[in-house]
């Protein structure tokens, strides 16, 4: 890499519209100079997602690759532009990308970037100044056989599936760590409750169970979701007929690009239509979605059962991230999901914007794929960054509050339920009406009306049996006896 200067020194670029001075050391060029004129929106340059950066250089690679293969392109300038793609996806000269993440054009901007910065990488590497495009020239042959509508599309994908793998690894390990709370937790007997009320006994274990299980079913429908960045437009060029580019070109690009990505890329089988159309995002922005929505529910369960913790539910024990209140002393809130709820509000809101953005495509071009992969890009890493702070600062450092279950457990009257089948629907009504009244013990009720015996119950109201772990394998004959003092004033 050649050394960066900080002089003020400048270079001239010219253009159709006229000419500018460029910074001596800057790697950019003049079309990047006039898209930071005209969109100084985010000031969030794209090189803020390092896998569009990849991708984007991944495909200049390949293309360099296939034009020389075909030979519409020089085999030494090929080469020049296949090393200075190289050292981009090594990591290298990220932050030379910098026009904004959202802007007009469809995202020529970010590709006439990428083809300044590359060409300029390139002329170094062979000894020439920056700039010097008579040698190396960034449209002639660092964006030969392309057009911004086809590579930058297919720069999303590949970058889409690229940070991908990242939520899932992040997904994948949290789900692990539900299911590892669900064995820890697995003897633990809770309170279930529906519509917020109490209903019947499950095990603590048993509610961390559902959240593992959920998070696989949105893992599994997420890596799905591959097959839909798969299908790339390279090789249509402007829109779909493939002008300026070699007939040979679309399958040695795709097949070269598949080597450098290790990802199984095709070709469109109708290229006009896969240039216009914008579903594939807008599908795997609703998959992304639906995601961040069971993830946000989880959040709001955790906040739920650790609410209190006194005069909550406080079935559970967060654990202590930070102070609470500039005000309250000793409060301390839940803010690792609070934090994950918001990234969930924030995906929903994308996903909104990813399907205005693609029902916006006018004829043969969407020109609001700049907003989509921002979109999309900023909700995967976001959803990744929120399952790895839901894993390491909540969910491993979870405790139960187990002497509280216990206690809120005995003084349920849901057990009752997992007694009709012995004692009868109505006489199971009674007593639990009877036990909400007095505050009784539902068992001690149903000893003293003779309906079952102390055994029995204790049988029946096992933490396996309560918690379904255990299946009742034979009913015990209801005994029709009238239950005591049901008619009378049970405060007597």
């Amino acid at each position: 890499m050649a050394d960066r200067t900080n002089s003020d020194e400048t270079r001239t670029e010219s253009d159709s519209l006229g000419s500018m001075e460029i910074p001596a050391d800057a790697y950019w060029g003049i079309h990047t100079a006039r898209a930071l004129e005209n969109f100084p929106i985010t000031k969030r340059p794209i090189s803020v997602y390092p896998d569009l950066v990849v991708a984007i250089a991944s495909v200049k690679q390949a293309a360099a690759r296939a034009n020389a293969e075909i030979g519409v392109l020089d085999p030494a300038k090929a080469n020049l532009i296949d090393r200075a793609c190289q050292i981009i996806i090594d990591g290298d000269f990220h932050e030379e990308f910098i026009v904004g993440v959202i802007q007009g054009g469809a995202g020529t901007s970010t590709n006439m970037n990428a083809n300044e910065v590359i060409t300029n990488i390139a002329l170094e590497l062979a000894g020439h100044a920056k700039g010097e495009y008579q040698f190396l020239h960034p449209l002639d042959d660092t964006n030969r056989s392309q057009s911004t509508n086809d590579v930058y599309p297919t720069s999303i994908k590949i970058a889409l599936a690229f940070s991908l793998q990242f939520l899932l690894t992040e997904l994948g390990l949290l789900r692990d760590s539900c299911s590892a709370k669900s064995v820890e937790f697995s003897h633990v007997l809770k309170v279930g409750r529906t519509q917020l009320q109490d209903a019947v006994p499950m095990t603590l274990g048993q509610e961390f169970h559902g959240f593992a299980t959920t998070l696989n079913e949105d893992y599994d429908r997420l890596h799905e979701t591959l097959w839909l960045l798969a299908e790339v437009n390279l090789g249509a060029t402007a829109i779909g007929t493939g002008i300026t580019a070699d007939p040979r070109y679309a399958e040695a690009v795709v097949r070269h690009l598949n080597q450098i990505t290790g990802l199984a890329l095709t070709t469109a089988p109708d290229l006009i239509e896969s240039t216009s159309d914008a579903g594939g995002f807008m599908s795997f922005s609703g998959t992304l979605k639906r995601s961040a929505i069971k993830l946000s529910k989880i959040c709001n369960d955790l906040r739920l059962l650790s609410s209190g913790p006194q005069a909550g539910l406080g079935e559970i024990n967060l654990p202590p991230r930070q102070a609470g209140s500039s005000i309250m002393p000793g409060k301390v809130n839940p803010v690792i999901p609070e934090v994950v709820n918001q990234v969930a509000f924030s995906v929903v809101g994308a996903d909104m914007t990813v399907t205005m953005a693609a029902e916006a495509g006018q004829l043969q071009l969407n020109a609001f794929e700049p907003v989509i992969a921002h979109s999309l890009l900023q909700s995967i890493v976001w959803m990744a960054q929120a399952c790895k702070t839901l894993r390491v600062n909540c969910i491993d450092g979870i405790t139960a509050n187990e002497e509280r279950l216990e206690v809120m457990v005995g003084a349920s009257v849901g057990v009752i339920t997992a007694l009709t089948p012995f004692i009868g629907y109505q006489s199971a009504a009674a007593l639990a009406k009877t036990a909400l009244l007095t505050g009784r013990n539902v068992a001690d009720l149903v000893v003293e009306a003779n309906l079952m015996t102390r055994d029995e119950v204790t049988k029946q109201l096992s933490p396996a049996r309560l918690s379904g772990i255990e299946a009742i394998t034979s009913a015990i004959p209801i005994i029709d006896l009238p239950i005591p003092g049901a008619d009378s004033d049970p405060s007597r």
